[in-house]
């Protein structure tokens, strides 16, 4: 998917919802526990019932890998089953020496076809480039995470620079590709950083999980970290898809869905 379709997608729903098929098996409601294929039953359900208030999926393949062959077949599917217009992020985090990140690439770009997926960057620019050399795919680089061990390595103040380590990965990175080829991760936690952060990348779009379940707040990533054509896509995965445990999960999904998409909308200049 190209960055005019994204827009696009973004222009047209009045939101910049991504929603995050983190699909734990343990937290399927009980109707559906121990079903042939629940997991799958479960995100076609969701994806039916949130599709028209989001622009993308973020499926996390922790919670398929863990499941084994069984898991990767799952979500398969569940990308399959995905309306072809809408963007799709493998959140796999990947990230490794030249030809162990070139295959890694093709999986997700080649034998699963999604649209991007996150890669972590401390290995430096041969561990990223080989994402980068798809047409019409998106790598997105781990910038300023939200979870509290950030600051053991994220946040450090380099002695050299008087940068913060991911102030300096943020520049870097950014020379390697392009506003149309690479966006980066920042937090919905780290609110306060999107101002200085956009003075670094101001035209990259920002994948910002920690809405929802982690308490980031829409309004201030909305105010502080918008482009002129959004340059944002705020994932929400367990707020959504764990509104409810009960056999009005689908219902319930689409309720939350709706209601960011709406909150949405207010803040979108487009």
């Amino acid at each position: 998917m190209t960055r005019e379709q994204l827009v696009a997608q973004i222009r047209a729903k009045k939101s910049y919802l991504l929603v995050g098929l983190d699909s734990e098996v343990s937290k399927l409601p009980k109707h559906l526990q121990g079903k042939p294929d629940a997991v799958l039953t479960f995100n076609k359900a969701v994806i039916d019932a949130t599709k028209d208030y989001c622009v993308g999926y973020k499926i996390n393949t922790a919670f398929y890998e863990s499941e084994g062959v069984k898991g990767w077949e799952t979500m398969q599917e569940t990308l399959e089953y995905i309306p072809k217009n809408l963007f799709t992020i493998a959140d796999a985090k990947r990230g490794d020496i030249g030809n162990t990140s070139a295959q890694y690439a093709r999986t997700f770009f080649e034998t699963m076809q999604f649209d991007a997926v996150t890669v972590a960057p401390y290995m430096g620019e041969d561990s990223v480039r080989p994402f980068l050399e798809y047409q019409n795919k998106w790598t997105i680089v781990l910038g300023l995470t939200s979870n509290a061990g950030s600051q053991d390595f994220e946040q450090q103040t380099l002695a050299n620079s008087g940068k913060q380590l991911y102030e300096v990965v943020l520049e870097k990175v950014a020379s390697w590709g392009t506003p149309n080829n690479l966006m980066f991760v920042v937090g919905a936690t780290k609110a306060s950083d999107f101002s200085s952060i956009r003075n670094i990348i101001p035209n990259h779009f920002l994948l910002v999980p920690g809405i929802g379940a982690q308490g980031g707040s829409l309004e201030e990533v909305s105010s502080h970290g918008a482009t002129p054509d959004c340059g944002l896509l705020v994932a929400a995965s367990r707020a959504i898809i764990f509104a409810s445990n009960g056999e009005d999960f689908a219902e319930a999904a689409a309720v939350a869905a709706k209601n960011y998409a709406t909150e949405m909308a207010g803040y979108l200049k487009l």
